[in-house]
C-alpha cells in the first residue's frame, strides 16, 4: 500500500493528499490486446478468462482531468461486452481515440482498464480544472465528450463521438485509481456508502434521459410505462422514475421472487413473463405471445402503454413495437440480446408510433439524476458486492444473468458500509429501502 493510498483511507484532507506522491503503478481490472481472439469459435465466452487484475502503469494527467482514488465501482453490461471482445474488441476504440493526437494518445495501450462506474476521492487535479479540488468526494458520470465542439453546448451526447468512459476510453473505474475529465464529476450522495454511490451513475442517468428528459420519451403524469427487466439495473431505476413522475409502471420479471421485489420498490403492475409464456419459453418472440402480454398489461393497468422502456434488444424489440399503444413511444438504449432487430413495420407506421434512440446522458441530466439520488428519491438497487480481485466472478454473474439490480465492486474501500457522511438523511430514507435488493439477494 502506497502512502497516498494510506492517506486516502485515513480520511486525509486535500492538502495532506497532495503531499504524497502518486504511485507509478496501480491495481486494476484490465483486458490484454493479445487475448482479443481467445473466444473465436467458443460458445461460452467466459469473462473470468479474459479479465485480469494486476498492476498497470499510472497515466499522466491532462490539464482538464482529475485523478481519483476509487473506493468502489460496479459492473455494467458494457464490461461484459468488453471482456468478450464483442461486438468489436475495445482496443479499436482506444486506437481511434488515440488517433486524435495530443493527450488522447495515452489511451492506446496493450491493456484496457475497464469499468464505467466509480465513487471515490479526488487526489490530483489538472491545471485547467476549476470547481473541484483534492479531497472532494465524487461519483463519475460516464459520458466522455468533446466539450469544445459546438454541439456539446446544446447536448453533449450529440457531440463528435461521445464515448462511454471505461468502455470506449482507457483508465476506467474498476481500479484503485482512475483518470476522469472534470466534466464527468458529480458530488457523492453523502448518505450512501461507497458501493451504493458507485452503482448509480451509468444506469440511473441512462434511465432518466430515456424517460424524463426532453431528449427522451418525455414521460408525463398518468403515462403507462412498460418496463422490460424491471428487477435489473436499468429497470429498477425506471420503476422509481415512473413512480416519482406520477406514471403507472408495468414491470416484467422472470420469477415470483423478483415480482415481490419490484412491488416493494414501488412498481404498480408486475408481470411474471414465465406465466405469460405458459410453459413455452421464447413464446414472447411470437405474435401470439405479444398478444398474451398485451392482454396482461391491459388487465393490470387498464390500457396499453404510452411508453415501452426497451434495452433488451433482439429478443424483445418486435414485441415492444407491437405493445406500444397507438401514437405511443418505444425508447431504446441498448441491445443486450443482439443488435439485429426485426419487427413488423405495419404496427409502427399504421399506428403512428415512434422509436427513440437514447444513449447515456449529458452532464445536466446526470446532475439532475444525482440530485434525486442525494435527496433519497431514488435508491440504489445494489444487490451484491465483490472485491476487485473477484471482478471476474462479479462480471460473470452479470454475463450469466444470475444477478438482480446492480453488482458492486470494492476497490480501495477496505469493506462495505463505509463512506457515509450524512446519517440523518440515511435514517430518513430508511435502511430497509436502501437494503431492499441486498435483502432479496441474500434470500435467493
Amino acid at each position: 500500500m502506497t502512502s497516498l493510498t494510506e492517506a486516502v483511507l485515513s480520511g486525509a484532507d486535500g492538502r495532506e493528499l497532495q503531499r504524497h506522491a502518486v504511485p507509478d503503478r496501480f491495481r486494476a481490472a484490465y483486458l490484454r490486446v493479445e487475448d482479443t481472439g481467445m473466444f473465436a469459435d467458443v460458445r461460452d465466452k467466459d469473462v473470468r478468462k479474459s479479465l485480469h487484475v494486476g498492476a498497470v502503469p499510472m497515466p499522466e494527467l491532462a490539464p482538464d482531468e482529475v485523478l481519483i482514488a476509487v473506493m468502489a465501482s460496479a459492473i455494467n453490461y458494457n464490461t461484459v461486452w468488453s471482456a468478450t471482445f464483442e461486438p468489436l474488441p475495445t482496443f479499436g476504440f482506444l486506437k481511434h481515440l488515440a488517433a486524435k493526437g495530443g493527450w488522447h494518445t495515452r489511451h492506446d495501450q496493450p491493456h484496457h482498464v475497464v469499468g464505467s462506474d466509480a465513487a471515490g476521492v479526488i487526489v490530483r487535479t489538472g491545471s485547467a480544472v476549476t470547481g473541484w479540488q483534492a479531497g472532494d468526494r465524487v461519483v463519475v458520470a460516464t459520458a466522455h465528450v468533446n466539450d469544445q465542439e459546438p454541439a456539446s453546448h446544446a447536448d453533449s451526447m450529440l457531440s463528435d463521438h461521445p464515448r462511454a468512459w471505461g468502455f470506449e476510453t482507457n483508465f476506467g473505474g474498476l481500479a484503485d485509481y482512475s483518470v476522469v475529465r472534470a466534466s464527468q464529476l458529480l458530488p457523492k450522495p453523502a448518505h450512501l456508502t461507497w458501493e451504493e454511490a458507485a452503482c448509480n451513475p451509468l444506469c440511473a442517468a441512462t434511465a432518466y434521459r430515456m424517460l424524463v428528459s426532453d431528449k427522451g420519451a418525455r414521460m408525463k403524469q398518468g403515462d403507462v410505462v412498460f418496463i422490460w427487466g424491471a428487477s435489473g439495473g436499468l429497470g429498477a431505476y425506471a420503476v422509481q422514475l415512473v413512480r416519482n413522475g406520477g406514471g403507472t409502471s408495468v414491470g416484467v420479471v422472470s420469477s415470483p421472487e423478483k415480482a415481490e421485489l419490484v412491488r416493494k420498490l414501488g412498481c404498480d403492475v408486475v408481470i411474471d413473463r414465465t406465466e405469460v409464456e405458459q410453459g413455452a419459453p421464447g413464446s414472447l418472440r411470437t405474435p401470439e405471445g405479444w398478444k398474451r402480454m398485451g392482454k396482461a398489461i391491459r388487465k393490470g393497468a387498464g390500457e396499453d402503454p404510452h411508453i415501452v422502456f426497451e434495452h433488451v434488444g433482439q429478443a424483445t424489440f418486435p414485441a415492444s413495437v407491437f405493445l406500444a399503444r397507438r401514437g405511443g413511444t418505444v425508447v431504446t438504449c441498448g441491445s443486450s440480446t443482439g443488435y439485429q432487430h426485426q419487427f413488423d413495420n405495419r404496427y409502427l407506421w399504421m399506428n403512428l408510433k415512434r422509436i427513440i434512440g437514447s444513449h447515456g446522458a449529458n452532464l445536466q441530466e446526470q446532475w439532475e439524476t444525482n440530485r434525486l439520488i442525494s435527496q433519497g428519491r431514488i435508491v440504489p438497487p445494489l444487490s451484491t458486492v465483490y472485491g476487485l480481485d473477484e471482478v471476474g466472478e462479479a462480471a460473470r454473474s452479470v454475463q450469466s444473468n444470475r444477478h438482480i439490480g446492480k453488482v458492486g465492486v470494492l476497490c480501495l474501500a477496505p469493506g462495505p458500509g463505509l463512506g457515509i457522511s450524512d446519517p440523518a438523511t440515511r435514517e430518513r430514507v430508511g435502511t430497509d429501502r436502501l437494503d431492499l435488493f441486498r435483502t432479496a439477494a441474500r434470500g435467493r
